[in-house]
C-alpha cells in the first residue's frame, strides 16, 4: 500500500512521438529521474504521471532545519516527514528543476508541454475527518477543527481559517452594538424635533430640484426621508463610531495573541522563512548560490508611478459614476412615471449603487486577468516568493480599496458640497448641474450606496463563487470519456492500476493557484474595511458581516475539500502583511468615521445650532427641546428673479406666491448668497470635532495595544523555560575543571 502513496501528480496531452512537447517533457522527467525520483505513466484520455521523491531528500531537510515537525500529526511511514511537508519540498523542486533548455515547468506548462500539476486528496483519515467534521453545511455553528485543517492543507491555510473564525467570534459583539444603535435610532423615528418640522413643514417651498420640469415643491413631501435619516444620524451613531474604532484595535491586538499561542502549539513561534526557502534550494541543489537583496530606486519609482495612474485611472472611474448619477437625476425628474419623477433623487442613488457594484464586478475581473501580477514583481524583481507576494499584496488592495470606496468618498464628502447654490450652479460640461443633498442630510444617500453593495456582494457574489466551481466541477465529471484508443508504440496501458481512478477525480476538480488563498484573504479584508471605515453611516455592517462569515467559512472548506484540487500546502507562522493591512484600515477607520460624523452628519449643525443660535442660548428653557426652529434656521432665502437664463422657472405652487423660495443645507446671505457667520462657526465646529475626535480615538486605540500584550504569559513562561532547558543542557557538556 505504501507503494502507491504519490506526492504529485503531472498531467500532460499525448503528444505525437518525436514531436517538440514530447521530447521537452521527456527531458523534464529525466531531470527527475536524475534526482532520484520514481515516476509512474497511466494514460487515459490524458497522460499521467505520479512523482514520489527519494527518501535522502526528506533526510536532508530534517538535518538542515533539526525541525521535522514530528508533533505534528498525520505523518505516515515515510520517515515521520508530515505529508503537507513532502508536499511542499516536493513542489518547491518541481517547480525550480531546469532541462537542458533552461526551462522550468513554469515555462514547460506555458507552451503546453505539460497541463496540470498538483498534489492528491487521498482517501486517509485526516480527510475524511473534515469531510464530515468541516466541509458540510450542517456543522456550520460547530468550532472549526484547526490543528486537522493545518495537517491537511498546511499552516498558512489553518491560519487564516483561525484569522476568519476569531474575526467572525468578535463580529458578534460589534453586530450587537450596531444594532443597538439601530434600535436607539427607531426610537426617535417620530419623535425627534428635527425630523418634526420636517414633517410639519407644509408652507415652505422649495426649490426645484432640475433645470426643466421640475416643480417647486413643499419640504413635508420629505417626511419618511427625514424620519429615516434621523433614524441613522443621531448621537448614539457617535458612540458607535467610537466603540468601533476601540473594536478594531482590540480585535487585532487579541488576534495577536490567539496567533501566538497558535503558531507556539506548533512549534512555529521563531520559524525563519528566508532559512527555509534557503534550505529548500540546497536540497534542489547543492551548488545553489543565494539570491542577494537587491534595491533600485528607479524600479521603485516607475512602480510608483505605475500605482498612481492605476488609482487616477480608478477615480476616473467614481468620477463616471458620478457623471452618471446626475444625468440619470435630470432623466429621472423628466420621465413620464409619476413614481420616478417624485422619487428621481432616491433612484439615482439606487440605481447608481447598483452600477458601482458592477464596477467592482468588472475590475476585479480586469485585475484578475491582467499582466500586474507579472509586471509589477518584474520590476521589482523580489527575493523571495513572500517579498513577491507581499508587494503584490500591497497593490492589489490598493486597486480594491479604490475600486469599491472611491464611490462612497465621492459621496461622503463631496456630494451636496461642491455643487453651488440657486442661481450659480456647478455644471458638467456647462449642462448637467452636480446633485444636491437631500434636505435632510447626505448620510442617507451613503447609508443607501453601502447597504446596496454589501447585500449584492454578499448574495450575488458569494453564489457566483460557489456555483461556478460546482458548475465547473459537474460538467468535467459529466464529460463522455472516448473510448479505448490503441496503444501508441513503446507505451503501456495500465487500465485497471488502483491509482487511475484517483488521478482522474483529482484532475477533473478545478484548478488551485498560488494566489487562490490571496483572493479568500482579500475578500475578507475589504468586507472588513466596509465594516470598519464608513460603519457610522451603516451600523448594521457588522450585522451583515457577520452573517456573511458563519456561511464564507463554510462556503471555503466545501470548495477546498469537495470541488478544487488540493492546495500546496505553506508553511507560516503569520497572516503575513495583511496585519500592517488591517492595522491601516483600523487608522483610516477612526478618519473615516470621524470625517462621516464631523462632515456627512447633521450632528455638528444641529450641536452648534443648540448652544448658539436656539432660543435655549438666549434665555433658559428647560421645557423646551433645545433644537426647535433648527430646519428654518438651516435654510437660505433665493429670489426666483436670481434664476439663471437658461432654467425654466416652474409655475408657482397654488396658494402660494413667488417672493421668496428656500433652499436647505446652505448658510448664505440673502441680498448677495455669501456665506454668513454661522457657516463659518459650523465649518470651525467641524474641524474642532474631528481633530478631537481623532485623537481621542487614537489614543483610546494606543492605550487599547499597551492594556493587551501582544504574546501572552505562558507563551513567553513557555520560551523562559526552554531557553533555561537548553542552557541547563550545554553547560552539561562542559567540563567540572571548566565550570
Amino acid at each position: 500500500q505504501n507503494e502507491e502513496k504519490w506526492d504529485f501528480v503531472l498531467v500532460s496531452n499525448i503528444h505525437e512521438m518525436g514531436s517538440e512537447k514530447e521530447i521537452k517533457r521527456k527531458k523534464f522527467l529525466d531531470e527527475l529521474s536524475k534526482k532520484g525520483f520514481t515516476i509512474k505513466k497511466i494514460e487515459d484520455t490524458k497522460l499521467f504521471y505520479g512523482v514520489r521523491a527519494p527518501q535522502h531528500i526528506f533526510r536532508k531537510y530534517q538535518c538542515l532545519l533539526r525541525n521535522p515537525d514530528s508533533r505534528q500529526q498525520n505523518s505516515n511511514a515515510h520517515h515521520d516527514v508530515p505529508v503537507t511537508t513532502r508536499i511542499r519540498i516536493v513542489h518547491f523542486i518541481l517547480q525550480n528543476t531546469v532541462t537542458s533548455d533552461l526551462e522550468k515547468l513554469r515555462d514547460l506548462m506555458k507552451k503546453k508541454v505539460f497541463e496540470a500539476a498538483f498534489p492528491l486528496h487521498e482517501k486517509e483519515e485526516v480527510r475524511e475527518f473534515l469531510k464530515e467534521k468541516w466541509a458540510r453545511w450542517r456543522v456550520m455553528f460547530k468550532q472549526q477543527p484547526i490543528e486537522k485543517i493545518r495537517c491537511y492543507f498546511g499552516e498558512k491555510v489553518a491560519l487564516y481559517f483561525a484569522w476568519l473564525g476569531w474575526y467572525t467570534y468578535l463580529l458578534v459583539f460589534a453586530a450587537l452594538a450596531g444594532l443597538v444603535t439601530v434600535v436607539a435610532g427607531t426610537t426617535v423615528f417620530s419623535s425627534s424635533q428635527v425630523s418634526k418640522e420636517i414633517c410639519d413643514a407644509n408652507t415652505t417651498i422649495m426649490c426645484p430640484l432640475c433645470d426643466q420640469k421640475c416643480p417647486f415643491w413643499v419640504l413635508s413631501d420629505t417626511c419618511t426621508y427625514a424620519k429615516v435619516t434621523h433614524m441613522i444620524d443621531n448621537e448614539a451613531t457617535v458612540v458607535f463610531a467610537m466603540f468601533m474604532a476601540i473594536w478594531a484595535t482590540v480585535f487585532l491586538e487579541l488576534w495577536k495573541r490567539e496567533r501566538a499561542t497558535v503558531v507556539t502549539d506548533w512549534d512555529l513561534y521563531g520559524w525563519d522563512e528566508e532559512e527555509e526557502e534557503l534550505a529548500l534550494e540546497l536540497i534542489n541543489n547543492l551548488q545553489h548560490e543565494p539570491r542577494l537583496y537587491q534595491h533600485s530606486y528607479f524600479r521603485s519609482t516607475i512602480v510608483l508611478i505605475l500605482v498612481l495612474l492605476m488609482i487616477v485611472v480608478l477615480i476616473g472611474i467614481a468620477h463616471a459614476l458620478v457623471v452618471y448619477r446626475v444625468v440619470a437625476m435630470a432623466l429621472f425628474t423628466q420621465s413620464h412615471l409619476e413614481l420616478l419623477r417624485e422619487h428621481a433623487n432616491t433612484m439615482a442613488v439606487m440605481t447608481g449603487a447598483v452600477l458601482h457594484y458592477i464596477t467592482i464586478v468588472i475590475m476585479t475581473k480586469v485585475r484578475s486577468h491582467t499582466g500586474s501580477r507579472a509586471l509589477l514583481p518584474f520590476l521589482e524583481k523580489p527575493r523571495t516568493f513572500s517579498q513577491r507576494e507581499n508587494s503584490f499584496t500591497m497593490k492589489i488592495f490598493t486597486f480594491q480599496f479604490f475600486t469599491n470606496f472611491s464611490s462612497l468618498i465621492y459621496i461622503a464628502f463631496f456630494l451636496g458640497r461642491i455643487n453651488g447654490h440657486p442661481g450659480h450652479y456647478v455644471r458638467i460640461a456647462g449642462r448637467w448641474r452636480l446633485e444636491e443633498c437631500h434636505p435632510s442630510g447626505c448620510i442617507t444617500d451613503l447609508f443607501i450606496q453601502m447597504g446596496i453593495i454589501m447585500l449584492l456582494k454578499q448574495t450575488i457574489s458569494n453564489i457566483m463563487e460557489y456555483l461556478i466551481p460546482w458548475i465547473s466541477h459537474h460538467l468535467r465529471k459529466k464529460r463522455k470519456r472516448p473510448k479505448k484508443r490503441s496503444m501508441m508504440l513503446g507505451e503501456e496501458e495500465e487500465a485497471e492500476d488502483p491509482c487511475k481512478r484517483q488521478w482522474l477525480n483529482n484532475y477533473e476538480l478545478n484548478e488551485v493557484n498560488v494566489f487562490s488563498l490571496f483572493n479568500e484573504f482579500l475578500e475578507m479584508v475589504i468586507q472588513y474595511s466596509f465594516t470598519t471605515i464608513f460603519v457610522a453611516a451603516f451600523p448594521l455592517a457588522p450585522l451583515l458581516a457577520l452573517l456573511n462569515n458563519i456561511i464564507e467559512i463554510h462556503m471555503d472548506a466545501i470548495k477546498m475539500m469537495r470541488l478544487h484540487r488540493r492546495m500546496v500546502p505553506r508553511k507560516a507562522n503569520d497572516i503575513g502583511i495583511w496585519l500592517q493591512v488591517l492595522e491601516a484600515i483600523g487608522i483610516l477607520a477612526v478618519i473615516g468615521n470621524g470625517l462621516v460624523i464631523a462632515i456627512t452628519s447633521d450632528f455638528i449643525p444641529v450641536q452648534v445650532y443648540k448652544y448658539m443660535y436656539s432660543p435655549c442660548s438666549r434665555e433658559n428653557r428647560t421645557g423646551m427641546d433645545c433644537s426647535t426652529g433648527y430646519i428654518n434656521n438651516s435654510l437660505s432665502v433665493f429670489r426666483i428673479q436670481d434664476f439663471e437664463p437658461h432654467t425654466s422657472v416652474p409655475d408657482m405652487l397654488q396658494e402660494f406666491d413667488g417672493d421668496q423660495i428656500k433652499e436647505y443645507r446652505d448658510y448664505r446671505n440673502a441680498d448677495d448668497y455669501t456665506y454668513t457667520v454661522q457657516f463659518w462657526h459650523i465649518f470651525a465646529a467641524r474641524l474642532a470635532f474631528l481633530i478631537l475626535f481623532e485623537h481621542v480615538a487614537l489614543c483610546v486605540k494606543l492605550i487599547a495595544a499597551w492594556y493587551i500584550p501582544d504574546v501572552p504569559q505562558k507563551v513567553k513562561n513557555k520560551f523562559l523555560g526552554k531557553k533555561h532547558t537548553n542552557l541547563c543542557k550545554e553547560l552539561r557538556w562542559v567540563l567540572p575543571w571548566e565550570v
